[in-house]
């Protein structure tokens, strides 16, 4: 339970009642922004997609081998839309099934990753092949610096390894093995997708052409990889 309250900081420029294209906090993206040269590896939530079913959390957890009560990936349930107004899919005026939203909470992959930066000891590092955010077991000292320093409540210690943990898009797992994410092929719904954004022929790059989305407390300057298409309200 505390850890969910930990992790509904990360959700305060989302709003209380829904998503929509800006909220407090967040910005519209364009792709285009890294060096095209290198892979930019990024990842897609669609919130009009994901039902919440957890099995893209339990897809996680059993890919990379995370001891039971910790997870590199969280859902988020906010419920209701506007007080008195009707569900913009069914009509209804109270509380109903349209209106249930889910959010994922969990490692942004940023461009400029803060714990990258305080890492005094490399253990936390850019993958020099794919440049994903991820750790070295064998030097990390357990000092929590990258904890602290993520404003994303994204980390955590892996009891079972005394190593700092973080989503790493599955790198030494399925990745590791040429396959996508363990969350992305579980996902029954398609809310989820994965790829290189620097190369303009792959269907996220697509994706991100034509559809809005959003990076969240883009004013850290963090520069997340994962990135959010909201549920607009009608009328909004």
């Amino acid at each position: 339970m505390s850890e969910n309250i930990e992790r509904r900081r990360f959700l305060k420029c989302l709003g209380a009642s829904s998503l929509i294209i800006a909220p407090l906090g967040c910005s519209s993206v364009k792709e285009g922004e890294s060096d095209p040269n290198k892979p930019h590896y990024a990842m897609v939530f669609d919130q009009n997609k994901c039902t919440g079913c957890g099995e893209c959390k339990e897809a996680c957890n059993l890919a990379n081998n995370l001891p039971e009560g910790k997870s590199r990936l969280l859902l988020e349930q906010h419920s209701g839309g506007i007080e008195g107004q009707p569900c913009p899919h069914c009509g209804k005026t109270v509380e109903c099934g349209c209106e249930r939203k889910f959010v994922r909470v969990s490692c942004q992959q940023c461009k400029n990753a803060p714990c990258v930066t305080v890492c005094p000891t490399g253990a936390a590092h850019r993958d020099e092949k794919t440049g994903i955010v991820t750790m070295d077991a064998a030097k990390c000292a357990g000092c929590k610096y990258c904890i602290a320093a993520c404003p994303y409540d994204a980390r955590f210690i892996n009891k079972e390894t005394d190593v700092a943990d973080n989503c790493d898009f599955c790198l030494n797992s399925k990745l590791a093995i040429g396959e996508l994410p363990a969350c992305v092929q579980k996902c029954r719904y398609d809310a989820l997708i994965f790829g290189d954004i620097n190369d303009p022929t792959s269907y996220i790059s697509k994706l991100l052409r034509v559809k809005d989305s959003v990076r969240i407390k883009p004013g850290f300057g963090t520069e997340p990889s994962l990135r959010y298409i909201p549920i607009v309200k009608l009328g909004v």
